[in-house]
């Protein structure tokens, strides 16, 4: 049985807005930086795994947040700012998640989340 996704119905639209205004915009910022996080998402067996470039940050500039579905990613330093949000392949459990950052790669793994429950009749 599939998540339902219905909590966030334009969710993949803003996404593709962003997409198509850092395309106007060059993908640069007013001091020449690219804007764009180089962001891949895996699927490993039982294992969801996130690697993200964020060059010119440092461990304590990040935040992490996650919802289950979306992983949010802030970090602001004086030279670089990222603020983006990954819609995660299927759905995690939040809780299970474990992140490194090492020369500006961020690696997050969470365990999936179980598709079913089992529901007690009294």
């Amino acid at each position: 049985m599939r998540r339902d996704d219905r909590d966030d119905p334009f969710g993949d639209i803003f996404d593709e807005i962003e997409r198509m205004m850092q395309g106007m915009t060059g993908g640069m910022d007013d001091a020449g930086f690219s804007t764009e996080t180089h962001i891949d998402v895996y699927e490993e067996d039982d294992l969801v795994r996130l690697v993200a470039d964020l060059p010119g940050i440092d461990k304590d500039e990040l935040s992490l947040q996650c919802d289950g579905k979306t992983l949010t990613i802030s970090a602001a330093s004086d030279r670089r700012e990222y603020d983006e949000r990954v819609r995660l392949p299927v759905g995690v459990d939040e809780h299970s998640a474990e992140a490194t950052f090492n020369n500006g790669v961020l690696n997050v793994t969470f365990e999936r989340a179980d598709d079913t429950a089992a529901i007690d009749v009294e």
